[in-house]
């Protein structure tokens, strides 16, 4: 897989107001937006899992601890899908 490198700036308060060190505040970073696009419908659990250097199942597990249905789909979309209406 081939990567780009991006960098930003954060106020230095911000690592010990989330108490974190620049690694874990990285990942974080890298998994909030993953779930965040996810739930907007911008991108796939696949290309979510990826971007937030996990494997699918644990993907799975932050859509659940940031409360992220991990379906994409409403549930009148799969009955209209379905055929039910």
């Amino acid at each position: 897989m081939k990567t780009k490198t991006i960098s930003f700036e954060l106020p230095l308060g911000v690592f010990s107001a989330l108490r974190k060190t620049p690694e874990e505040l990285k990942n974080d970073i890298r998994i909030v937006a993953a779930v965040k696009w996810y739930e907007m419908g911008q991108i796939s659990q696949e290309k979510a899992s990826e971007i937030a250097g996990l494997c699918r199942e644990d993907f799975l597990m932050e859509l659940a601890r940031f409360n992220v249905s991990p379906f994409q789909y409403t549930a009148d979309e799969v009955l209209k899908e379905a055929g039910y209406e």
